[in-house]
Parts: structure tokens; sequence; C-alpha cells
């Protein structure tokens, strides 16, 4: 059966395209903001749950977060750039690396590295609408932290609701602290430019911004140490489904294409007949008309019989009507010819 390529921008090992990836990465991110929305959860569930954080953080003397909000309270060189980092870095440095990914890697870098990123983020989702946990500054004063981002709530565009812009506050879920995807994508990024830069400068940075989210997490009291943990340990989930995931997709896609070639070559099924007959007819007529069958093969050939018995008439006459000519042009010559010969003799 002939084989056909297939065609140039299908998924088969293509480079996906922006206009199909971007709707993606759109849906998904839409839905975990609006699944941040919807599991805010009440407000006493969400303050055990940090206060558990805490009091689990402190019987382990790992509460690292408390002495890195009293440095980021007390010296505003420090704190005012870590609430610009918190409130905008989120948000450019990770798709600026995916895109960068998509540009430059191999498709089947991109495809996992973009598969890996949005299966922890819906993963990140499941762990906020379970698990609502009020982060540090929103614990009562006596527990010793403090807002940086409302302390220094006049350098920025944001005021005392997280790092949203003034005024938009109920459009984000301050609840949303475990796990902290701050330091999940910022992981991500990390092990993409460690992996797949060539500078040695850029794979440093790799190593030195997921490092420096977390302090900055910690430092603002927007995130407990354990949050970052849980971030990471997402990531690493994320990464262990990323593989299954895409085999589904392409299983589910194999299957979706097998049943349009199937539906497709019915189609074609029932025309090709039709096509392939007139085709043999034609090349029995050109085969009829060069060549001759015997008699014992036009008594098994019933239609060509009657296509030699046409032609054998049509020539026939052909043949008598030329054999008349012929002698009636040579008759014609001989005759003159003795007329001229007896005029002559006279």
């Amino acid at each position: 059966m002939p084989q056909t390529a297939p065609r140039a921008g299908t998924w088969q090992g293509s480079r996906p395209r922006w206009w199909t990836e971007l709707p993606l990465i759109a849906v998904v991110y839409a839905a975990y903001s609006a699944g941040r929305l919807l599991a805010r959860g009440d407000v006493t569930t969400a303050v055990d749950h940090g206060l558990g954080i805490l009091h689990l953080e402190q019987r382990l003397n790992i509460d690292f977060e408390t002495p890195l909000n009293n440095i980021f309270t007390a010296h505003k060189l420090i704190g005012i750039p870590a609430d610009f980092a918190y409130a905008s870095l989120h948000y450019v440095v990770t798709p600026a690396i995916l895109v960068w990914v998509w540009k430059r890697r191999r498709d089947a870098d991109y495809r996992l590295l973009r598969t890996w990123l949005l299966v922890s983020t819906l993963i990140g989702l499941v762990g906020f609408t379970l698990m609502p946990t009020c982060p540090p500054r929103l614990l009562d004063a006596g527990h010793g932290f403090v807002d940086t981002m409302a302390q220094y709530s006049s350098y920025g565009w944001w005021g005392g609701e997280a790092s949203a812009p003034r005024g938009l506050g109920g459009l984000t879920n301050q609840f949303a602290a475990m796990p902290s995807l701050h330091v999940g994508w910022a992981l991500w990024c990390g092990v993409v430019l460690w992996r797949h830069a060539r500078s040695a400068w850029i794979k440093a940075l790799g190593v030195a911004y997921p490092l420096g989210i977390v302090l900055v997490v910690m430092g603002t009291a927007n995130h407990y140490f354990l949050d970052a943990v849980a971030g990471a340990a997402v990531m690493g989930l994320g990464l262990l489904l990323a593989k299954p995931a895409l085999r589904l997709t392409a299983r589910i896609r194999a299957r979706l294409s097998s049943a349009t070639d199937e539906a497709t070559g019915t189609t074609a099924g029932t025309a090709a007949p039709a096509a392939n007959g007139a085709s043999n007819l034609n090349v029995a007529a050109n085969v009829g008309d060069k060549c001759e069958t015997s008699a014992r093969e036009r008594e098994r050939i019933p239609r060509q019989q009657g296509r030699d018995a046409d032609r054998s008439t049509g020539g026939d006459s052909g043949g008598r009507e030329a054999g008349a000519a012929v002698r009636s042009g040579s008759g014609g010559k001989t005759a003159a010819a003795g007329d001229g010969a007896a005029a002559a003799a006279r």
C-alpha cells in the first residue's frame, strides 16, 4: 500500500506551534488561578494549618523564616529588592525560559520540560485545595512575623495583600501557601538552565536563582520553610509523571488519528474500485487495439469478442473501401493509358 509522509507541522516529531502552545499554557494557568480562588478555605482552618507547620518547624529547629524575616524587615536594601523579586520574577522568568527552550532546544526536550511544568502546577493546585494554609505574614503579630510587602508597599505596585496590585487583592488566594510554587517554578527554571545552557555563568545562575527564591519567600514571610520543601517535592512528582503524561497524550492522539484515517479510508475505498475499474477498462481497450486474440480467448472474454467483432467489421468495411479505392485508382490509370495508346494507333 502507498505510504504517505506526515504533514509538516503535525504532532509527530515536529516542533509545536506557538499558536497551539500558547492556548494550552493559558488554559492551565487560568485553571491554576481559578482553582486558587475557589480553594480559599475558611480562615480558621488556614490559620490552624499555618500554626501546625510553624510548631513542627520549631520542634525540628528548622524555622528559618523567623530570623530571615527579621533581617528583611530591619534592612530596607534587602527587603525592597526581595519584595520586587517575589512580586515579578515568578511571572517573568518562568515564561521567558519556557520560550527559550521552545526556540533553542530539541522538540523532545521542550515537550518534556513543558509537560513537567504544567503537571507540577496542577499538582500544586491540588495542594492548595486540600490544605489551605495561612502564610507567616498573616499570623497574629505575637508570632513575630512582619509583612515586608505591606511595610514597603509605597515602593512598589502591591498593597497589603501579597503581590497583587493595589485594589486587586480579592483576585488572589492568600492562603495558597502550601506548596510554594514560587519555589517550585524557580527550581524548574534552575534545572533547565543547568542542563541546557552552554555558558558556565548561566549554569551558575541556574543554581543561584532557586536558592535565592527560597530565601525571598521566607524572608518576606510569604512561606514557611516546609512550604519550600513541598514545592520542590511537587516538582519532583511532576517530573516523574511527565513522561507517562506524554505517552498518554500520544496514545490519545494516535487513536484519534486512526479513527480519522479509518473514516477517510472508508470513503476512499468506495471510490477507489470505480477509478481502478475505469483504469482497467482503458488498459484493456488499449491492449485490444494493438493485440489480436485467438478465437478461444474471444470465447472466454465476451466483451473482448464484441469489441473485436466491431473492430473486424469496421476493418473489413474499411479494407473493402480502401481496396475499391485502390482498384478504382489503378483501373482508372490503366483505362486512361489504354485509351491513350488506342488514340495513338489510330
